[in-house]
C-alpha cells in the first residue's frame, strides 16, 4: 500500500466547492451529495489500500455524480420490448396496458374503499373486492389473494402440512425462476417431502406406495417451465384427487402459470386451466397472476371453501396479503374475463398472442419500409416468437423480425444494442449470431416508428 496515494485522495470539502458538485447540490440537495461523496471516496480508499491506483479528478467526480443520479433518479425505466417474448421476466413480465392502468389510477390516485364497507357505513374486508370475480370466473368456493404464487404455495403446506409428510413426484421438483426451488418452498413451510416415481415416470401406484399415517398433502407442480417429451408419464390431477379424498388427504395443484380458462382460437391448447383443475376436484389450486392471467404480481388460491377459511384466518395472511394497488389492478383485469371479447381487446398478453401471421408480416413490412427511407439497410426474417414468463415452454409461436445490415455504418450490430438499452426509454432488441432484429410480436406501430427514429439518430449524427 502507498500511503501518500492516501493523502491525494481529495477531501470531502474540497469536492463540495467544485462546480458539478455544487449542480449535483442544487438539483438533489445537499445531504444526498455528501452521502454519495462520502460514500465513493470511501470505495476508493478502500481500493487504494489494496494496491490500486488513485482515479483522477474527473473519474472521481464521474463516480459521484452516478452515485447521486443512482439514488436520486428513478431507476425504473419503460421499455420498448422488441425480442417476441411476450411474458418477459426480466421486464416485469406482463405489461397491463393502457386501459387497464388509466381505471387502475382513479382508484390509487387517492383514498378508496379498500376495508370500508359502504352499504354498512364501517370496516370492511379488503379481499370483498376480488373473491366474488375469482369464484364466478374460476368455478371456485372460495378464494384469498397473496403476493406471489410460491407466497400461496407456502402458505397452504404450512396450514395443512407443517410436520407432515407432503409426496410429490419427482419429476415436478421443479425450479420456479431466481432459485426459488419447490423442495426448498416445502422445507421452509414444515412441509416434510416424499418423493415418488421417477424424473420422467410417475404411476398413481407410486402415491399410494408411499402414503403413511403421517401424510396430509398430495402435492402436484404443474411444470410450466419446461417439460419433458418422450418416454413420459405423469398423474392427472382428476386421479390424484380422488386417491387424495380416498384417505381423507387433502390435494394441492400448483398450477403455476395462471390460466383461468381458455379463451377460444389462442395457442394454448396444451396448457391446463383454474376452472378445469377444480373441477376435476382439486381441494386448492394456486397460481400466479402476472403471468397467462395478464395481471400485477400477486398469487391466487382458489378452492374448496373450508380449507380457505383455514388459510384466511392464518397468522401468515396479514405477512402476505396484498395492498390497494394489486387488488385495484388485479379486479380491473378479472373483469375482463366477463366476456371473450374484453379479455384479447383489453389485456395485453391475449391481444398479442391473437395476432395472426398476416397481421404480423403486415407490420414487419411497415417496420422495414420506415427503415429503408432513413437509408438503414434491413430484411425481414421469419422468427419464432414465445409466451415466456415460465409458460408454454414447448410452444413457438410462427412470426416475423426486422433484422438490421448495418455493415456501412459506425456502429456493429452489438454496440447499436448497447446503446439502444442506454436511452431514457431503453430498447430491447435481439443480439443473434452478430446480428441485431427486432421482432414483430411485442411490437406496436408506435413503437416500430419510434425505434427507427432512434436508430437513425444514433448512426446518422
Amino acid at each position: 500500500m502507498d500511503k501518500s496515494e492516501l493523502r491525494k485522495i481529495p477531501g470531502v470539502d474540497t469536492l463540495m466547492k467544485n462546480s458539478e458538485i455544487k449542480k449535483l447540490i442544487s438539483e438533489y440537495g445537499e445531504e444526498l451529495a455528501v452521502f454519495s461523496i462520502r460514500k465513493v471516496l470511501g470505495e476508493i480508499r478502500d481500493a487504494v489500500m489494496k494496491g490500486k491506483k488513485l482515479p483522477q479528478n474527473d473519474r472521481i467526480l464521474n463516480r459521484i455524480r452516478q452515485k447521486v443520479y443512482h439514488i436520486g433518479t428513478c431507476s425504473l425505466k419503460p421499455m420498448i420490448n422488441a425480442t417476441g417474448i411476450v411474458l418477459h421476466t426480466n421486464l416485469g413480465r406482463v405489461p397491463l396496458g393502457s386501459a387497464l392502468t388509466e381505471e387502475v389510477a382513479k382508484i390509487i390516485e387517492g383514498y378508496s374503499n379498500l376495508e370500508f364497507d359502504l352499504e354498512k357505513g364501517k370496516r370492511g374486508h379488503r379481499e370483498d373486492h376480488i373473491t366474488d370475480l375469482v369464484t364466478f370466473i374460476t368455478g371456485a368456493e372460495d378464494a384469498v389473494v397473496v403476493n406471489n404464487n410460491a407466497a400461496g404455495v407456502y402458505l397452504s403446506l404450512s396450514t395443512f402440512c407443517a410436520g407432515k409428510e407432503a409426496v410429490i413426484s419427482r419429476g415436478e421438483l421443479i425450479e420456479i425462476g431466481g432459485s426459488f426451488r419447490i423442495p426448498d418452498i416445502m422445507q421452509q413451510s414444515g412441509a416434510k417431502m416424499v418423493e415418488v416415481g421417477t424424473t420422467n415416470r410417475t404411476r398413481l401406484s407410486d402415491y399410494e406406495a408411499a402414503l403413511t399415517e403421517e401424510t396430509a398433502v398430495l402435492f402436484k407442480a404443474h411444470k410450466s417451465n419446461y417439460y419433458i417429451k418422450g418416454f413420459s408419464e405423469d398423474v392427472e390431477i382428476e386421479k390424484l384427487t380422488e386417491c387424495a379424498h380416498a384417505h381423507g388427504l387433502v390435494c394441492i395443484y400448483d398450477l403455476g402459470s395462471g390460466l383461468l380458462r381458455k379463451p377460444k382460437g389462442l395457442p394454448l391448447e396444451t396448457e391446463p386451466d383454474v376452472r378445469s383443475a377444480l373441477q376435476s376436484g382439486a381441494d386448492l389450486v394456486m397460481f400466479s397472476c402476472d403471468k397467462l392471467l395478464g395481471g400485477p404480481q400477486a398469487g391466487i388460491i382458489a378452492g374448496k371453501k373450508e380449507y380457505i377459511q383455514k388459510l384466511r384466518k392464518s397468522p401468515l395472511m396479514r405477512v402476505l396479503r396484498v395492498g390497494k394497488m394489486t387488488l385495484a389492478a388485479l379486479s380491473t383485469v378479472l373483469r375482463c374475463y366477463l366476456k371473450d371479447e374484453t379479455i384479447t381487446e383489453n389485456v395485453p398478453v391475449f391481444r398479442m398472442l391473437d395476432q395472426s401471421k398476416d397481421e404480423l408480416r403486415e407490420k414487419a413490412e411497415k417496420f422495414s419500409e420506415l427503415l429503408k427511407k432513413e437509408k438503414i439497410p434491413n430484411k425481414i426474417v421469419k422468427n419464432a416468437a414465445r409466451c415466456g414468463g415460465g409458460t408454454l415452454p414447448q410452444v413457438e409461436i410462427p412470426s416475423y423480425a426486422v433484422q438490421l445490415g448495418l455493415t456501412k455504418t459506425k456502429f456493429s450490430p452489438e454496440q447499436l444494442y448497447h446503446k439502444l438499452l442506454q436511452l431514457d426509454k431503453p430498447i430491447l432488441g435481439i443480439l443473434r449470431e452478430g446480428s441485431l432484429l427486432f421482432d414483430m410480436f411485442t411490437l406496436d406501430k408506435d413503437q416500430a416508428t419510434e425505434i427507427v427514429k432512434q436508430i437513425k439518430k444514433m448512426i446518422q449524427t
